[in-house]
């Protein structure tokens, strides 16, 4: 969603040529462009091996990664320079965009063909490990550890190295800042594309229906799941009988032997709208104990008008006022509070709603986050003295 955000921005003005890199080895279906023609002049496909994504595969890899001190997704991603620089030959842009972190150390074959380079960081990799090493245990907490090591070696080197780095918000702009003082970093808020508020649908008497939705290949939505079916829904079920709880989203094989026969929670797999799942839901959660960067799925909800519930973490880097647009739960205890609440007060969901649905209209669209990128001289629209290439 947020590279989404970037490439219609830039293709508003530019003749944008897009790179990708997939192991599916075939274009992404992009949809056309305000004006009907290609949102983008030319796409073209760096291919990657396969890989198995089992949890015991996924082990061997990172204890490997940790032996080796290289941080995971750096090396996944290494090693495609040739294709890089065969693909963009002699071609000269104003401005080249990287996206996420893992690909920062593309940077050289950028410089020799963009007067600017830009790095969009999703989330901060060192802050995102120190953090999962903050809430597991043995081998992964020391994995974890190295890696945030690794990567914050990584963050410090390269980021000044950019003519701009895109952070999330200001509590990632500051902390990139910390590390790489040099850097010339600027918030760039994710953003999700403008959506029409969704009436709520009142579920059948007494069974209130929770979401999380989320990438569970992910270990923080892995982390927060656990949480959730084993900490927090006993809680809510004790509470509220019959509430319901829907995991949306792909990697549903990471998180199934979490979810016991007859609880009431059930995964969906990936789905194609996941905004349409969060629309269906009478409460929002997002439990989450790690992560970095801020969450499209509180985005998404505050879009769906839905009432979100969340830890201080989960929220973190977001405009918000607890109570108003938000409520803030870290202990079991008080997560079921608020959904029982929020489950027999159907005007309380809302209130908390409506309000979230306005914070997303005035802060978080794709038009109001492009007001940051227009205030950006090196790349706005506003500024251009000549047809940009990106």
């Amino acid at each position: 969603m947020r590279t989404a955000s970037l490439l219609h921005y830039f293709a508003s003005f530019a003749d944008v040529d897009l790179i990708q890199i997939s192991d599916r080895g075939t274009p992404a279906l992009l949809p056309p462009g305000p004006d009907g023609r290609s949102l983008v002049r030319s796409q073209e496909v760096v291919g990657l091996p396969i890989h198995r994504k089992d949890v015991a595969a996924r082990y061997f890899r990172n204890a490997r990664r940790a032996l080796l001190g290289v941080p995971p997704l750096i090396d996944r991603l290494a090693g495609l320079g040739p294709d890089i620089r065969r693909i963009i030959g002699d071609r000269r842009y104003d401005i080249g965009v990287v996206e996420h972190f893992w690909c920062a150390p593309y940077l050289e074959q950028l410089r020799a063909a963009c007067s600017t380079t830009v790095l969009d960081v999703h989330n901060i990799e060192s802050i995102l490990h120190a953090r999962c090493g903050d809430i597991s245990n043995g081998l992964v907490r020391l994995g974890h550890r190295r890696f945030a090591g690794a990567y914050r070696k990584l963050e410090a080197e390269l980021m000044p190295r950019y003519s701009l780095v895109l952070a999330v918000s200001d509590n990632d702009r500051r902390a990139s800042i910390q590390i790489a003082p040099d850097a010339n970093v600027v918030a760039y808020p994710n953003a999700v594309p403008w959506t029409n508020p969704v009436p709520a649908r009142p579920s059948p008497a007494g069974t209130p229906l929770i979401v999380f939705s989320g990438n569970f290949e992910y270990h923080p939505n892995i982390d927060a799941v656990r949480f959730l079916a084993s900490e927090i829904w006993p809680e809510v079920q004790r509470r509220v009988p019959g509430a319901r709880l829907r995991l949306v989203g792909r990697g549903d094989s990471f998180i199934r032997h979490m979810v016991p026969q007859g609880s009431g929670i059930e995964t969906s797999g990936y789905v194609a709208d996941a905004m349409a799942e969060i629309a269906a839901a009478d409460i929002v959660v997002a439990p989450l104990r790690a992560g970095s960067g801020t969450r499209v799925k509180i985005l998404e909800a505050w879009a769906a008008s839905r009432p979100v519930v969340a830890t201080p973490l989960a929220a973190e880097g977001l405009i918000l006022q607890e109570g108003t647009n938000i409520l803030f739960a870290s202990a079991p205890a008080q997560f079921a509070e608020h959904i029982a609440r929020l489950a027999s007060q159907p005007e309380e969901r809302s209130r908390l709603g409506s309000s979230g649905r306005r914070t997303f209209e005035a802060h978080y669209t794709w038009e109001a986050a492009w007001r940051t990128l227009d205030a950006i001289p090196q790349v706005s629209r506003s500024e251009q003295v000549s047809r940009y290439t990106v």
